[in-house]
């Protein structure tokens, strides 16, 4: 008995290595050699006949290598590979007939027939119950992709688990159901948890999504949002732009007037011809300091505002000057009104725009001005002076006659 089953064991070992395609990352040699030892341990805590455990034995070895021809029927096909064997191993046909017959009980859609079937369908499913279940699971799901017969995603392998484990499979030993069962059962209740928290967390995820979707519905469009953020931002900066210009032309012309008063006021008594371009440098400066200064004076407003201006939407809460002499609590009320209110919240962002824009038309106006007063009196005061300078050059004599 010993021979056959080594004989046996070597026959198939060189028949998948020789001729089993890569692909079967699940119906290999690591498959056969695990249905065998679990034979082995049903056998140890079954009481059979040596004749029926040489016939377990030899099936569990045989079983799968019609894989090497076919994947349909493959039964089929291992019936003919081990009857070829056998034969010539000179065992007789009674024993080919019921090795053959435990081999076609290894079917998955069949029910077995006697006790031997029932016994090699145990061990041939027997992973169902191991530890190594998610392992060889995910073997035989890549081994579908590889060979191109089914391409399931994660999901849909732990639900045809779920199906089999329920509805399709059930060990038949006494053996299978005391040692293996319990341990079968804890792997299916770990896919239906897992089941059951995917579907929470797509749940939650739809909700998020719903809640998401509803708070864009009540919130200003982004476009109009970038508007209103973009407008603003540049009409700041052009202001701040203007009350530099402004502050440059004090500088400047503070300085010139500084360098005159300092410089040419001690001379013009002696210098009469002075007088005019030095009156007109000097008054074009300081004119165009007073324009400069009334470009960047701020608006005194009132400061304040009733209910009854926030009812009406009367009142521009964005704009400092029309709240800062009021009490915090009126403040926060008004500004709860506006934040409820989207109309009345797009309504003060386009006043605070316009305003702004007034502003900074009233600035620029004026700066233009100041600049046009600056060089016009630049030019007008060198020419002054260029004048004045040839004027006193004039012979005495010349002008008395």
């Amino acid at each position: 008995m010993s021979e056959l089953i080594a004989a046996t064991e070597d026959f198939v070992l060189h028949l998948f290595k020789e001729k089993l395609d890569y692909t079967f990352l699940y119906h290999n040699y690591t498959h056969t050699n695990r249905v065998y030892r679990s034979i082995n341990e049903i056998i140890e805590h079954t009481e059979l006949s040596e004749e029926d455990i040489l016939i377990l034995k030899i099936s569990a070895l045989l079983h799968d290598t019609g894989y090497t021809v076919s994947t349909v029927e493959h039964e089929t096909e291992s019936v003919k590979i081990a009857t070829s064997f056998l034969q010539s191993q000179q065992v007789t046909p009674e024993r080919i007939e019921r090795i053959a017959a435990c081999i076609m009980a290894t079917k998955f859609n069949t029910k077995p027939n006697n006790m031997l079937g029932e016994l090699i369908r145990d061990a041939d499913s027997s992973h169902f119950g191991k530890k190594y279940f998610l392992e060889t699971s995910e073997f035989l799901r890549h081994e579908y992709k590889l060979q191109k017969l089914h391409n399931y995603s994660a999901s849909e392998w732990r639900d045809i688990n779920i199906k089999v484990l329920i509805e399709q499979h059930q060990f038949y030993s006494k053996y299978a159901l005391e040692t293996w069962q319990p341990k079968k059962e804890k792997h299916l209740a770990a896919l239906l948890i897992e089941k059951k928290n995917d579907k929470k967390k797509l749940a939650v995820e739809k909700l998020k999504a719903k809640l998401k979707n509803e708070a864009k519905g009540d919130e200003p469009e982004r476009g109009i949002q970038t508007f209103y953020r973009v407008a603003l931002k540049n009409h700041i900066k052009l202001s701040d732009i203007a009350d530099t210009k402004a502050n440059i032309l004090l500088s400047v012309n503070a300085i010139i007037i500084s360098v005159v008063l300092a410089n040419l006021l001690s001379k013009l008594d002696k210098n009469p011809f002075l007088v005019l371009p030095t009156a007109v440098f000097i008054v074009s400066s300081t004119i165009t300091m007073i324009l400069a200064v009334i470009a960047t004076r701020p608006n005194v407003t009132s400061g304040q505002f009733t209910r009854e201006d926030v009812k009406n939407k009367k009142v521009n809460l964005t704009f400092f000057g029309n709240f800062h002499k009021m009490k915090l609590s009126e403040f926060q009320w008004a500004i709860e009104e506006l934040i409820k209110d989207k109309d009345y919240l797009y309504s003060s962002f386009t006043k605070d725009l316009y305003f702004l824009g007034k502003v900074l038309n009233r600035k620029y106006t004026i700066l233009r001005i100041t600049y046009t007063i600056f060089v016009i009196g630049i030019i007008v005061s060198i020419l002054a002076f260029t004048i004045s300078f040839n004027y006193s050059e004039i012979p005495t004599d010349v002008i008395v006659s």
